[in-house]
């Protein structure tokens, strides 16, 4: 039965597409069978795949809201064992609709329950706020991975987050266990991407991924050709990185 993982931070820009994409290929890559479930109406990680769909066709949006089948709307990658069930502009639309119905944060948990034998792991690509679809995500979630940018305020957003963990585990979710914190768009030339990296290990001990992942124009350029760094550049400095990433998490869920 799958591993579900998601991939959040409520602030937006600090790769949590990115990462979910790459991570998935990776565990692809590495024999595990995955799903990573699009949870952005900016659908980002469904069109980084590669993957085009009209805005009326079936996706995340109708499984949540309408309880309509999964299945019949995941969509295969280019990766053997990666397959994706995508999202389009209509997820924005679900957070308003959800409140008004019951269980309204367990909507998401329901239609992965109804997918989960069939993978190794599900990843949840969380949208940029701590809405109603990322209450679903941390609610369906056994683990979360925390994408922090090197940058000034990576710490306040980060305590903000794992408050709200907190608030989850008390309310809806017992079981998440934050899996690490994943430092992402490094530059070691630079004296504040450095000191962030010293304060965040220092903050959270024992919480912080030993991979660090650079800020590298492959990594930056592989989504505009529908494809991951596997596939774009599996040689870059990226490549290895996410590759480090996806041993550290398939040792950790073990």
């Amino acid at each position: 039965m799958a591993r579900v993982i998601a991939i959040c931070n409520q602030k937006g820009g600090v790769g949590k597409t990115t990462s979910s994409i790459n991570l998935g290929s990776y565990l692809a890559a590495m024999g595990k069978y995955v799903l990573l479930v699009d949870m952005d109406s900016q659908a980002n990680a469904t069109g980084g795949l590669g993957i085009s769909i009209d805005f009326e066709n079936d996706n995340i949006y109708h499984a949540i809201v309408n309880d309509q089948n999964p299945l019949p709307m995941i969509k295969k990658t280019s990766i053997f064992g990666f397959d994706v069930l995508p999202a389009t502009q209509a997820l924005a639309g679900a957070t308003v609709e959800l409140v008004s119905m019951e269980e309204r944060e367990y909507r998401l948990k329901d239609v992965l329950n109804s997918v989960r034998m069939n993978y190794d792991y599900i990843l949840i690509d969380c949208p940029p706020s701590l809405g109603l679809l990322t209450v679903n995500a941390l609610a369906a979630a056994d683990g979360l991975i925390i994408p922090v940018q090197c940058e000034y305020y990576a710490l306040e957003g980060l305590g903000q987050l794992l408050r709200t963990v907190e608030l989850i585990k008390q309310g809806l979710n017992p079981d998440l266990q934050v899996l690490g914190v994943l430092l992402t768009m490094y530059d070691k030339r630079n004296q504040l991407n450095r000191h962030v990296v010293n304060e965040v290990t220092k903050n959270f001990p024992g919480r912080v991924f030993d991979t660090v992942i650079s800020r590298t124009i492959d990594l930056a350029a592989a989504p505009s050709y529908g494809k991951s760094i596997l596939q774009f550049n599996p040689n870059s400095k990226a490549a290895t990185e996410y590759r480090r990433l996806a041993e550290e998490v398939i040792k950790l869920t073990a």
